[in-house]
């Protein structure tokens, strides 16, 4: 090795071990080598769907259920929002959305870039180590689209203009994406349900999108490429997974990934499913017992596996930390087929498991959803970790792994877990506090076994009342729910009239930070 390299290299860990919380670099990994890293984001799926946390499960999925036992499962993992597009934010910004302009909901059709262009991201931060840094799947971070006439992309912000995007031009580069926000490759879709219904590569659609979609396909009116099938996007993105893996050491020849065998990468893979559009490919239809839902989650779980075998074909196996997680609970939609409280009676499936609340909700299954880390020889084969983490982590636990100290105005929100990922001996907790956020814009705040909601009925209380009957819930006139839950996970008992001195303490830690614009130690920084 160059001396300059190893100096380098040298003084990072040295740094890795000054830093508060931090393990020294040679507990993570050798001097001369990073950890590849491949953070896969499924896309509504629910803390019941896999096997591995749910043993009633009516869904087949062998390849997760093989990543938890070769690795570690956490049981208390959260989504730090009930919804994508603020999840995708905090993951890779270290921040959690709510600080940003978008307070409530996602990004519509052509909106665009919520990542300040200025903000650091994981991507740029792994880059700048070494790393070759790819985004392949959904991106729903917003970008600048190019128009005919200057002027902003008809339907931009709606979902139901019948001419969204007759003046975007795609002969010209989309400008501010993931190539603008620290990856050095994209491949995928806006949204699988808003147009364009193309695939992306890095700046250009691939092929130009010329006809409308059909009124009877699913998702949004706007520009189609010719052909486009909704049951191919999955496969697709799958293929370019594993080139992109297979391109690591020379197995595929591809130019677009610029050929950087030798270099550390980080692949971050952001599935389309199984969020609707639901559409199985034909091979999986039937191979559930939880409907069309059910064989699409069993098709994410061979995409897991695929890759999984391609970093086993290529060696790559125990260079490599693999992470999978979901970006909030189920859906609740009949276009979910069947929706999570409908498969409970036609299918005797709880995707949600024994946690209330779905997608958008404050409540547990909102956001609560699996989380599983394998790194071989790192992480302990078949363990559990009830430790609190939160999405939003992602980012300090990669500066720890790199050996950097973030400035103040980066990862205000995120936390180094690489300690619970370890299996090391901790002295407390990891988080002081997590804050968890709705679709609507509510906020709860979770520490230790107590969860605050500081709004009334977690969101807009779409429970069926057969599930309320079957779960024992009542309403209730108080301001705000408190539950503890480590007494009572299903959050049945709302202790807030109660505990008064415990809603109080915790309102007064859930406005510091937000007040201060951080929820980590450090300077104050402000929200937009």
């Amino acid at each position: 090795m160059k001396r300059r390299c190893f100096l380098k290299l040298a003084g990072l860990g040295a740094l890795a071990a000054a830093l508060p919380g931090c393990l020294a670099r040679r507990d993570i990994a050798a001097p001369n080598q990073l950890p590849n890293i491949v953070f896969i984001l499924a896309d509504d799926l629910g803390y019941g769907d896999l096997g591995c946390y749910n043993p009633q499960s009516k869904i087949p999925t062998p390849n997760l259920d093989r990543l938890a036992a070769q690795g570690l499962r956490f049981t208390d993992a959260h989504a730090p929002t009930a919804v994508c597009t603020p999840t995708r934010y905090s993951i890779l910004t270290g921040r959690y959305c709510w600080r940003s302009p978008l307070k409530t909901i996602v990004l519509w059709c052509w909106d665009k870039p919520l990542i300040d262009s200025q903000r650091q991201t994981v991507a740029k931060l792994l880059k700048k180590h070494g790393y070759d840094t790819a985004c392949i799947g959904k991106w729903h971070l917003g970008w600048d689209w190019p128009t005919t006439d200057g002027n902003p992309p008809v339907g931009i912000g709606k979902t139901n203009n019948p001419d969204s995007g007759a003046n975007v031009d795609f002969t010209k580069p989309i400008t501010n994406g993931p190539t603008a926000r620290g990856f050095d490759y994209y491949f995928g879709t806006a949204v699988p349900n808003f147009p364009p219904y193309c695939f992306i590569e890095n700046d250009r659609t691939v092929g130009i999108p010329t006809e409308r979609k059909p009124l009877e396909m699913f998702g949004a009116p706007g520009p189609m490429l010719k052909g486009w099938n909704l049951e191919e996007i999955l496969p697709g993105l799958e293929r370019k997974a594993v080139e992109y893996i297979d391109a690591k050491v020379g197995k595929l020849r591809n130019d677009a990934f610029r050929q950087t065998q030798g270099k550390p990468f980080f692949l971050y893979f952001p599935l389309t499913a199984p969020h609707t559009p639901v559409a199985p490919a034909p091979e999986y239809v039937g191979k559930s017992q939880a409907g069309p839902y059910g064989d699409f989650v069993h098709q994410v779980d061979h995409v897991v596996g695929e890759v999984m075998k391609a970093l086993e074909r290529n060696g790559l196996e125990k260079d490599t930390l693999v992470i999978f997680t979901s970006d909030n609970g189920p859906e609740v939609g009949a276009a979910a087929k069947p929706g999570a409280y409908a498969g409970i009676p036609q299918y005797g499936h709880y995707s949600m498991d024994g946690l209330r609340g779905v997608k958008r909700d404050a409540w547990e299954g909102g956001h609560r959803v699996p989380f599983i880390a394998r790194w071989p020889g790192k992480t302990k084969p078949g363990a559990t970790s009830d430790e609190i983490i939160c999405h939003v982590d992602l980012m300090a636990t990669c500066a720890a792994l790199v050996g950097e100290k973030l400035p103040d105005n980066a990862g205000e929100d995120s936390y180094n877990i690489l300690p619970a990922l370890l299996g090391r001996k901790l002295n407390g907790p990891i988080r002081k506090a997590t804050v968890l956020h709705s679709c609507h814009g509510k906020f709860a705040l979770r520490q230790g076994d107590w969860v605050l909601i500081d709004a009334r009925s977690g969101d807009d209380n779409r429970e069926p009342d057969w599930f309320k009957q079957e779960r024992g819930y009542t309403a209730h006139t108080q301001p705000g729910e408190l539950y503890n839950l480590r007494e009572d996970l299903t959050e049945r008992r709302n202790l807030y009239g109660e505990r008064p001195e415990i809603v109080q303490r915790l309102k007064a830690l859930l406005e510091k930070y937000k007040s201060e614009g951080r929820s980590t130690p450090g300077a104050p920084q402000k929200n937009e």
